[in-house]
C-alpha cells in the first residue's frame, strides 16, 4: 500500500500545494500553474487523499495569514525539497544546467553598501545560483517573509521580534554624528548628545529601527532632539546634511563607504546610542535547501566585519 501511494503521487499535485502556500489562495495558485480553480482543487483533494491529511482550510473563516493547516505547514518545506529533487532529476542529463533563482529581502542600505559586492563574489563561486535582491523596509521584510514561500531570507536590522522569525546576527554598526564641513560641532574633539540639542535635525522616518534607537539615546538623558526633517534612508540624509539642512545621526558601516567622497565632518558618537544589529531573519520552521544554505554562509564569512570602533 505504502508502494501504491507513493507511485501516485505526482509533481503536479505537489506543484499545487506549494503554489497554494506561496501565492495564498487558490485563484491566484491556479493562475500561477495556469489552470482552472477546479483542476488546482482536483490536484489538491487528490494530494490530502494520499497523505491522508487535510492540507488547507476549505472554507471562509477568520482571515487567516496563511490559507494552510497545521499539517499544510509541516508538509510545506518536504513539498519544496521533493519539488527541488524533481527539477534536480530533470536535469541530470543536461550540459547545462539553468541557474537556480535565490529571492532574498534586504534593506536598501545593506544592499547598497554591503550586499552588491557580496553577492557578486557568490555568482562567481557558484555560477548555477542566481540571488534576485529586492529593496524592503525592516517592517516589510518581516511581512513578506511571513506571506511569501517564494522569499528565501531578509537580511535587515530587526524591526520587532516575531515569535514566527528566527534572526541570525552577522554584524553591528555605532552610529556617528555627519554635519556640514564648517558646521561649529565639527570642530569640538568630543559630541554629547547634549550638544546637538539646539541644532535641526535629520531624523530617520517613524517607526524605523534607527529612529527609535536614536530617540531612546536622548530619552535616557531627558534631552529633547530638535527634529526638523525626517528621511527614509541614509543616502537622503547624507545630502540632505551636505546641503545645509542640518545635521544627522546615522549608522556607519565599517568599510566608510557611506560618507567616501561626501562633503562632510564625520565624528564618533562612541557607545551613547546603542549599535545597529543586522543579521537574517528566516521563518522559524523553515528547512532550507542546500542553495540557500550555501547563500547565507557565505554572507556569514563576508559580512561578520567588527563593530565601527569609536573614537
Amino acid at each position: 500500500m505504502i508502494q501504491a501511494a507513493i507511485g501516485s503521487l505526482t509533481t503536479d499535485q505537489v506543484s499545487a500545494f506549494v503554489q497554494l502556500a506561496r501565492q495564498g489562495s487558490l485563484r491566484a495558485a491556479a493562475e500561477a500553474l495556469f489552470i482552472s480553480e477546479q483542476g488546482l482543487r482536483s490536484r489538491l483533494l487528490v494530494l490530502e487523499g494520499l497523505l491522508g491529511a487535510e492540507l488547507y482550510y476549505k472554507y471562509r473563516g477568520p482571515r487567516r495569514r496563511s490559507p494552510l493547516t497545521p499539517q499544510g505547514h509541516q508538509l510545506l518545506p518536504y513539498a519544496e525539497a521533493f519539488l527541488e529533487r524533481a527539477i534536480q532529476l530533470c536535469n541530470v542529463f543536461q550540459e547545462t544546467e539553468t541557474p537556480q533563482e535565490l529571492h532574498v529581502v534586504a534593506s536598501q542600505y545593506l544592499i547598497a553598501y554591503s550586499l552588491i559586492d557580496v553577492i557578486q563574489e557568490f555568482h562567481l563561486s557558484y555560477p548555477d545560483l542566481h540571488v534576485r535582491l529586492s529593496a524592503r523596509t525592516e517592517q516589510e521584510i518581516e511581512q513578506s517573509l511571513l506571506e511569501s514561500q517564494e522569499i528565501c531570507f531578509g537580511v535587515a536590522a530587526p524591526y520587532e521580534s516575531s515569535p514566527d522569525l528566527v534572526y541570525r546576527h552577522l554584524f553591528s554598526m555605532s552610529w556617528s554624528l555627519i554635519t556640514p564641513p564648517q558646521h561649529q560641532l565639527a570642530m569640538k574633539r568630543r559630541i554629547r548628545l547634549a550638544d546637538l540639542e539646539p541644532f535641526p535635525l535629520i531624523m530617520y522616518e517613524r517607526g524605523s529601527t534607527g529612529r527609535r534607537h536614536v530617540v531612546e539615546a536622548f530619552q535616557r538623558q531627558s534631552l529633547t532632539p530638535r527634529v526638523e526633517f525626517e528621511a527614509t534612508n541614509t543616502d537622503l540624509i547624507v545630502r540632505m546634511v551636505e546641503s545645509g539642512m542640518g545635521i544627522a545621526i546615522v549608522p556607519l558601516h565599517a568599510s566608510g563607504a557611506v560618507t567616501k567622497g561626501r562633503r562632510l565632518a564625520v565624528q564618533s558618537l562612541g557607545n551613547q546610542v546603542r549599535p545597529i544589529d543586522s543579521g537574517i531573519l528566516m521563518r522559524r520552521n523553515d528547512r532550507p535547501a542546500d542553495s540557500i544554505l550555501k547563500l547565507q554562509e557565505f554572507l556569514n564569512k563576508r559580512l561578520k566585519y567588527p563593530l565601527k570602533r569609536a573614537r
